[in-house]
């Protein structure tokens, strides 16, 4: 005997040697059949073993022959599961029947008694259709998905991932190797050193480059939307589940993930991140078929997550999945060389997008190339578009690009130049305290300026009660 096909199918009929019948035929071919004489057994069911076919009756009332009970119960099943496919049968074989259940949405009629041979043929038939009712939906969930992903944020980077110095040369070369395998990639450095920029750099050198890179700030989402924004939920899963919704896993399979900000992931979190990172497979919330997915992880951070497994704050195992290959981005100031092209580069661009035409002198830049940059290349991106808009005649007016980052310097040191403390943490309160000033409490400027995301920057007003 061959092998028995993988599938769930479900027998309905109040005829019991019907169920015996179908049940020790079937059986020999297909992993689960499941049987039952009780047609309000059907959404228990359905649910439990993940069923794809149903044979059901037409009749389940003594002498009944309209087969009305049968149309009821195939609508009830089609809202259930559209996926599902139902074959309808009946002792009554009546052509305009037949025409109708069809029009109804049975794939198939059989009239009973059957044929052996016939039955069988139908089912595979049902269950080819299911598969392939299966992948279109996906294929329609990840487009529905997709379009709402493109809507929440930009197609890609906004900006060109660059560097000529010895560091970023040695960036660019991991990233060529660590990109043509299926690897797990951690990127980490600070906040604004172009870390979703390297991501995107990743996915494009791949070999899942023709499929999407669906990004999740890990930082910006709750607690209660974790799963659902991750996995999907489905319709009514929760109070404000007022459609299905695909997950972040499923609309990147085929492609790469790109979890950002993955430090701030809270340990209950990353226990579930784990699970489906292992099975490579989730389940929506709310849900009951678990989905196969295949997806390559690319993972961003400013924390020390090795400090953080040994503070108790990351899981040990955890990191050991995502950081098959570590990329370390450095710091502007440790590729001060970079300086200038990125400030042409920046130039050119917010010039161009402004209508300005402007140049900068090699006094000025030398300026700029002597500035710290905490904020790194955002933080140089953010000024040079600031300059721009703000700069008089066809010269760009450097203190319009530096003069914000020092009331943040002289309210983090004391009179004589030297800081009156070395508490990180004060001196964080203190900087975002007067970023927050300078740009008049516009939260999200400041934290441009600061070089942090909006999620992380709310969390720091949060932590010190600003």
């Amino acid at each position: 005997m061959s092998a028995k096909q993988p599938g769930a199918i479900l027998v309905v009929d109040d005829n019991p040697d019907i169920l015996i019948a179908a049940r020790l035929l079937l059986k020999q071919h297909y992993l689960v059949v499941k049987t039952t004489d009780n047609p309000f057994d059907i959404e228990q069911l359905v649910k439990a073993h993940n069923i794809e076919v149903i044979l059901l009756d037409m009749n389940f009332n003594r002498d009944a022959i309209s087969g009305q009970e049968g149309f009821y119960w195939l609508k009830k099943i089609i809202t259930q599961d559209p996926s599902i496919v139902v074959l309808l049968m009946t002792a009554y074989g009546d052509i305009q029947l037949a025409v109708d259940a069809i029009k109804a949405g049975a794939a198939d009629f059989i009239a009973k008694p059957w044929q052996n041979e016939q039955l069988l043929g139908a089912v595979a038939a049902a269950f080819a259709h299911a598969k392939d009712k299966q992948q279109l939906g996906k294929l329609t969930r990840q487009t529905q998905g997709l379009n709402q992903a493109l809507s929440e944020s930009s197609t890609g980077p906004a900006f060109d991932f660059l560097g000529q110095s010895a560091a970023m040369k040695q960036v660019f070369a991991t990233i060529d190797k660590a990109a043509q395998s299926d690897a797990n990639i951690l990127i980490t450095g600070e906040s604004g050193t172009g870390k979703e920029l390297a991501a995107h750099a990743i996915h494009r050198t791949s070999l899942r480059a023709a499929q999407p890179m669906i990004s999740l700030d890990m930082g910006a989402i709750s607690d209660a939307l974790f799963e659902s924004e991750l996995f999907g939920h489905k319709k009514g899963a929760f109070t404000d589940a007022k459609a299905d919704k695909i997950g972040r896993f499923e609309l990147a399979s085929g492609g790469s993930l790109f979890l950002d900000e993955l430090g701030n992931l809270p340990l209950n979190h990353q226990a579930t991140l784990l699970a489906a990172l292992q099975n490579r497979c989730i389940t929506p919330v709310g849900g009951t078929k678990p989905l196969d997915v295949d997806i390559r992880l690319i993972c961003a951070t400013n924390d020390n997550l090795q400090q953080a497994v040994n503070e108790g704050r990351f899981r040990q195992d955890l990191l050991y999945r995502i950081n098959t290959v570590e990329i370390r981005l450095p710091p502007l100031r440790e590729r001060s060389e970079d300086i200038p092209l990125l400030v042409n580069y920046y130039l050119a661009h917010f010039a161009h997008r402004y209508k300005r035409a402007l140049q900068i002198t090699e006094q000025d830049m030398a300026a700029l190339c002597g500035y710290g940059w905490p904020g790194n290349v955002r933080e140089l991106a953010h000024a040079i578009e600031r300059a721009v808009i703000l700069s008089d005649g066809d010269t760009l007016d450097v203190t319009s690009v530096i003069g914000a980052t020092a009331t943040s310097l002289e309210a983090t040191q004391g009179s004589s130049g030297s800081y009156d403390t070395f508490d990180l943490e004060v001196l964080e309160q203190r900087t975002i305290r007067a970023a927050l000033k300078h740009y008049q409490g516009n939260v999200s400027h400041a934290a441009k300026a600061l070089g942090l995301t909006r999620g992380a920057m709310y969390r720091r007003l949060e932590k010190y009660g600003l």
